[in-house]
C-alpha cells in the first residue's frame, strides 16, 4: 500500500514539475510582448489565461491512511516475541518474576542457572547500560531530579561487580550524598564539586578514542568535572540510585 502510494506520489510529482517549467517558459516570452498592443497582446492575453489556469493545482494532500504506521520502539521487542510464540514456543518466560541467579535468552524461551551471576551487582543498588562502548564519542543525559542520592558514570566491563566495589578502579563518576556533590576514579579520593543550584541533570559526555571522560549541568550549560584517562577496554554507562533515574534524549546545547 505504501509502495503504491509513493509511486502515486511521485507521478504527481513529476506532472507538477512539466507545469511549472512550461509556466516559467510562458512567463518569459509573455514578459516581451504584455504591454504591446495589437494582435500581439490578445495572443499574450490568451497565453496568461491558459498559464493562470494550469497553474491551478488541483492534486489534494495525501490520504492519511489509519494503522500503517507503528510505534517501532514500543511494540519490536512484543512483535518479535509474539511472533516467536506463534511459530514454536507456547509458552516464553517472565523476566519479571526470575529468580537474580536465573539467566533467560534473548528470546525468553530459554532458562540457565548460574550461581551467583557476576553480571549483576549484589551489595549496592546498581545498574549498567546495556550497550557498552570501545571507541568513538557519545553523549547521554540523566535526569536525577529531587533524588537524595545518585552515582552517575561508566565503569569497564572486567570490572567487579560484587561486594563492596567502591575502593576498585575501573569507574569513573560524580555522585550526590544529598548533602554534597562530588567526581570520583578510585582508588583516588573523592573530588568535591561547586554548585550553584541543585542539579536536576546530568550530561555523560564520552570520548573514547582521545580519553575524556565529561560531566556538565545541561540545563545551565555549566561545565562539572572532566576524567583523562587511556581507555584500554569497553566502558558502559553506570548508575547507582536510591531513587528514580532517567535516561533522556539529548537536547541541544
Amino acid at each position: 500500500m505504501m509502495k503504491e502510494k509513493i509511486e502515486k506520489m511521485s507521478r504527481e510529482i513529476s506532472s507538477l514539475s512539466d507545469t511549472l517549467r512550461v509556466i516559467e517558459e510562458r512567463m518569459g516570452a509573455d514578459d516581451v510582448t504584455f504591454l504591446q498592443y495589437g494582435p500581439n497582446l490578445f495572443v499574450t492575453l490568451q497565453n496568461y489565461k491558459s498559464t493562470v489556469e494550469r497553474a491551478q493545482c488541483t492534486l489534494q494532500d495525501p490520504e492519511r491512511v489509519s494503522g500503517v504506521l507503528i510505534n517501532v520502539a514500543k511494540h519490536l521487542d512484543k512483535l518479535k516475541v509474539k511472533v516467536w510464540k506463534k511459530m514454536i514456543a507456547p509458552v516464553t518466560l517472565d523476566p519479571n518474576t526470575a529468580h537474580p541467579d536465573l539467566i533467560l535468552s534473548e528470546d525468553l524461551t530459554s532458562v540457565r542457572y548460574v550461581k551467583d551471576n557476576p553480571e549483576r551487582f549484589d551489595k549496592y543498588a546498581c545498574v549498567l547500560g546495556s550497550e557498552g562502548f570501545n571507541s568513538g564519542t557519545h553523549c547521554w543525559d540523566v535526569e536525577v531530579g529531587e533524588n537524595t542520592g545518585w552515582t552517575v558514570g561508566v565503569m569497564t566491563e572486567s570490572r567487579q561487580r560484587k561486594g563492596d566495589y567502591r575502593s576498585m578502579s575501573g569507574r569513573w563518576c560524580v555522585f550526590y550524598t544529598g548533602a554534597a556533590y562530588g567526581a570520583r576514579a578510585p582508588p583516588h579520593d573523592p573530588t568535591l564539586l561547586t554548585v550553584q543550584q541543585k542539579l536536576q541533570r546530568i550530561r555523560v559526555q564520552l570520548d573514547w578514542d582521545r580519553g575524556e571522560l565529561t560531566f556538565s549541568d545541561p540545563d545551565n550549560n555549566t561545565h562539572l568535572h572532566t576524567f583523562t584517562h587511556t581507555f584500554t577496554e569497553r566502558v558502559f554507562p553506570f548508575f547507582n540510585t536510591n531513587s528514580p533515574l532517567r535516561i533522556l534524549p539529548v537536547s541541544p546545547q
